[in-house]
């Protein structure tokens, strides 16, 4: 099944095997077809494209209608579908980055400043960028040609690979230094002539 390239008049019984080897050897399987043979090959395969100029009974039966007819309109259906899981891991990278960044400047606040850093009125200005700029940068993202030669998505694939989490923590740490940096010494950087209040809610005085 591995080596097997291209065969030639098929009939519902090879496509049935074909698709089955496949699934067997844990691979994603798409079938194209437009007639009435191949709607035993659209129940037993992952995805299915129909013609759409094909019988109705197949465009009912399978998963996708190509209205075009061209085979091309099934590698960008893929990669469109690829790119929405491909934003939506992008998404959850950013919002957990963020918000581990938050957590933890908050949290040093607490403890050695005894008030945290940002007031309500901030985290609610921090939030507004992230769901919304955020959300409309990733969903509009355009989907990377390489993107087609990824291997396809199985049920126990994990949005947030290995990979991802070791880059939510090292941009997390980042985060945390620069912020820990900017409160510490953001007033003798940045040339910023304030005194401290006893509350520091309020606006800082001069």
């Amino acid at each position: 099944m591995e080596t097997l390239c291209v065969v030639a008049r098929a009939d519902p019984v090879d496509k049935q095997v074909i698709t089955n080897g496949l699934q067997a050897m844990k691979r994603k399987v798409a079938v194209i077809g437009e007639g009435l043979n191949d709607v035993q090959a659209f129940d037993q395969a992952d995805v299915s494209f129909a013609m759409g100029s094909g019988k109705s009974v197949a465009r009912n039966k399978a998963s996708m209608v190509l209205l075009d007819n061209n085979f091309d309109s099934c590698v960008k259906a893929i990669l469109r579908g690829r790119n929405i899981y491909a934003n939506i891991k992008r998404f959850l990278q950013f919002q957990i980055t963020v918000n581990f960044s938050i957590l933890v400047i908050i949290f040093i606040g607490v403890i050695f400043l005894t008030e945290s850093p940002f007031n309500a009125v901030m985290l609610i200005w921090i939030n507004l960028v992230m769901d919304v700029l955020g959300a409309l940068a990733l969903a509009t993202a355009a989907p990377l040609p390489s993107a087609i030669y990824e291997p396809a998505i199985t049920d126990g694939t994990d949005i947030l690979s290995k990979v991802v989490w070791r880059q939510i923590y090292g941009i997390t740490i980042w985060n945390i230094v620069v912020m820990t940096i900017i409160i510490v010494f953001g007033r003798s950087i940045f040339n910023l002539e304030y005194e401290l209040t006893e509350n520091a809610s309020n606006t800082p005085a001069k």
